[in-house]
């Protein structure tokens, strides 16, 4: 079965080209194309896609304020944001809103297309280039808290966070650990609930900066 997605970008050559390279995968389908953040968020409630290509600078509704609408009403649905900014604000704002990956347009489409296969799986994908930007927000951060935010976690916790980290589904960790998916769901939120998470890219970070994991798995 295709992924199917849609494109939200304001510029109408970019989604047209992002449609014809998308297409040609014959794992990928796109389903709509939004010219901003409003639309977006109408043709979600109308589609339910698999993945959202989400741009951040659009008009009536930005990338920000859709993808916090996308993800609280549909939290099946991944946003994937494709920028031209790297800057640190606009980052954090987008991971904080919900978004499971996060991609430069500089970059190449195979780059794109990966993105979108790790968030398919269940994964968070950063853009090599924002690495340094995300690290060095959650290394500030934990400098300012006396206590490391791992130490709060029991060790099945640190265990189902860094299966979670490493791109496994629910599904995934509750075979692997021999529990319900239930279970598992229950346990992510106690663990999002304990490290003030609000996101699995939050999760994902947090548990890079504490050794649990590394992007180049």
């Amino acid at each position: 079965m295709s992924v199917r997605i849609l494109l939200a970008d304001d510029h109408g050559i970019v989604r047209e080209g992002l449609c014809s390279l998308l297409e040609e995968q014959s794992d990928m389908e796109v389903v709509g194309e939004a010219e901003d953040g409003r639309k977006a968020l109408d043709l979600v409630r109308e589609l339910v896609p698999d993945i959202v290509i989400m741009d951040i600078t659009m008009p009536n509704l930005n990338g920000v304020d859709a993808t916090r609408q996308i993800v609280r009403e549909f939290p099946k649905t991944r946003v994937i944001c494709l920028s031209i900014h790297s800057n640190k604000r606009f980052v954090a704002n987008m991971l904080k809103a919900g978004a499971s990956g996060y991609v430069l347009k500089e970059c190449l489409f195979g780059e794109l297309v990966q993105a979108v296969r790790t968030v398919t799986g269940g994964g968070v994908y950063l853009s090599p280039q924002i690495t340094g930007v995300v690290v060095d927000d959650y290394v500030k951060r934990l400098l300012t808290d006396a206590r490391l935010p791992l130490e709060v976690l029991t060790d099945r916790e640190r265990q189902v966070l860094q299966l979670l980290a490493e791109g496994k589904s629910t599904k995934q960790i509750a075979l692997e650990l021999h529990v319900s998916t239930k279970a598992i769901e229950a346990k992510r939120r106690k663990i999002m609930e304990k490290l003030h998470a609000h996101s699995v890219a939050e999760l994902t970070k947090i548990a890079i900066l504490g050794g649990l994991t590394t992007l180049e798995m």
